[in-house]
């Protein structure tokens, strides 16, 4: 098995859409897919790796599951790949229920937002610049597009019933908006991302 390859650079109006989805609570799996650092992890061989991205009490299982694979994939290439497969899902399904989220499958290359790619690229040179200012940048477009269309509305709510609907429909968007970055900077990103769907990161 190969180490997954790095993930490719985001564009900015993918992470600006990234960032509003993780402010509503509605943030895209992530270590569910294989692009994902968990299975980048798994694809090493070497069980000790990826034990940081279980619970103690879930150790016993991830060792066997392991031990299981690896004694059958030498066998011949399918027995590797379901070998394979049945170690990662096994690892990913574990560790997304320590975080309270569900588990589908394995998702397919590329699937990881553009965002979190990027977080994860970061972490991996030991450069955070242009991540930080990309999210300052996306963070300060979203504000102010939100509030050139509530305050332009608002001009004109008391015009009619239906006018002042719109205009209440772009205030909620907007207040919305700043009370969620507001939220994520006081109290954490772990509220915003699982939500109530229970997506895990």
């Amino acid at each position: 098995m190969n180490t997954l390859k790095t993930h490719p650079r985001f564009k900015s109006l993918l992470l600006a859409g990234a960032i509003a989805l993780a402010f509503t609570g509605t943030a895209m799996a992530h270590c569910d897919s294989l692009d994902g650092p968990v299975i980048a992890d798994a694809a090493e061989k070497d069980v000790t790796r990826v034990l940081k991205w279980i619970p103690a009490a879930d150790e016993a299982e991830v060792r066997r599951t392991f031990d299981m694979a690896l004694a059958v994939r030498g066998e011949s290439d399918t027995a590797q790949t379901v070998a394979d497969n049945y170690f990662f899902e096994t690892l990913v399904r574990v560790h997304r229920a320590s975080e309270g989220a569900g588990f589908t499958g394995i998702k397919p290359l590329g699937s990881t937002d553009p965002s979190i790619a990027a977080a994860d690229r970061a972490l991996e040179t030991g450069q955070v610049d242009t991540l930080a200012d990309e999210m300052a940048n996306a963070v300060r477009t979203q504000i102010k597009e939100r509030f050139k269309t509530a305050h332009d509305l608002r001009q004109v709510a008391d015009e009619s019933v239906g006018q002042g609907r719109e205009y209440v429909e772009s205030y909620v968007q907007f207040t919305h908006f700043v009370e969620a970055v507001d939220g994520l900077l006081a109290h954490g990103v772990s509220d915003h991302v699982h939500g109530e769907d229970g997506h895990g990161h």
